[in-house]
């Protein structure tokens, strides 16, 4: 299987037909067309379905894509790989953060970070397990920080940093700022931060083990930002990781509602692909992180 087809087969599907691809990549239209064609014909399977608006993945291309990503990833590593060893500073970085590590970790990660490889692209994304696994799986994402998930693939490995534990916290002046109970919050309305597959997950259990009715799920989000502006403007409320409240500009806008009741969270930890190594790059970010933890 020639490289190439990989290239012509993924750029198809970013960028959504054939002559797309073919622009793109500034080759003409009729030579991806039949580097797409070898390639089914070498795997024995219809990887698109031709339609009048262009064409779209099969269910055997969708499960192709993912393996024909990981490899084209796996070979940019390995050449960021061999430019760090030689003493190059290039290359990218891309890693999933939840907000415990964004608010707890990344300040002091991101200092020394940017003094050891001035030029390398960190991207980050903010966000949860959830909607990175299938991005560690195909290596467009070399790790995730955060909220340990229950369950993971055989391919990913999970390194636990330190526990942690939540609060609850709504808008200054909430008109439940007294409670002292999660009774007392049986009839608020919540917010859940999607850090489990199932929303009822993730509060449910903690109110049920205190023979409480299951709280009532309001909204469901992924981004910080919504998190913020929903609690600041409405009488939600939400569970989340005390590294929140502990920083400073939060404090200011958010409080605290102290129940006498243990919120323990998920320890929080590093996911990774097992048998592939970070790039140098990556792994120093990791150390970093590491060693802040400890």
């Amino acid at each position: 299987m020639k490289l190439n087809a990989l290239r012509d087969f993924v750029t198809v599907v970013e960028r959504g037909g054939l002559r797309a691809a073919a622009r793109y990549l500034g080759q003409p239209q009729p030579a991806i067309s039949r580097s797409i064609h070898d390639l089914e014909k070498e795997l024995g399977v219809t990887l698109f379905e031709r339609h009048a608006k262009g064409v779209r993945l099969t269910p055997l291309g969708s499960v192709f894509l993912r393996r024909a990503n990981a490899v084209r990833n796996e070979l940019q590593r390995a050449k960021d790989e061999i430019g760090q060893l030689r003493g190059e500073t290039h290359g990218r970085v891309t890693l999933c953060m939840s907000m415990a590590p964004h608010l707890g970790l990344l300040p002091r990660v991101l200092q020394p970070f940017r003094a050891r490889y001035p030029t390398i692209h960190l991207e980050i994304i903010d966000g949860v397990y959830p909607i990175v696994e299938a991005s560690l799986l195909d290596g467009t994402v070399d790790c995730y920080i955060g909220p340990a998930p229950s369950v993971v693939p055989n391919e990913l490995q999970v390194e636990k940093l330190f526990d942690n534990t939540r609060v609850i916290l709504g808008r200054k002046g909430h008109p439940l700022a007294d409670a002292t109970s999660l009774r007392d919050l049986v009839d608020a309305e919540w917010i859940t931060t999607s850090i489990t597959h199932k929303a009822e997950e993730e509060l449910g259990p903690l109110f049920q083990k205190h023979g409480l009715p299951a709280p009532r799920l309001a909204m469901r989000a992924q981004s910080a930002l919504t998190f913020m502006t929903a609690l600041a403007n409405s009488d939600l409320l939400m569970m989340l990781p005390v590294q929140w409240i502990q920083y400073p500009l939060l404090s200011e806008t958010f409080q605290e509602i102290r129940v006498v009741e243990a919120l323990p969270a998920p320890p929080v930890c590093i996911v990774q692909r097992i048998g592939l190594p970070l790039t140098p790059a990556a792994e120093y970010l990791c150390t970093l992180v590491r060693r802040i933890s400890g």
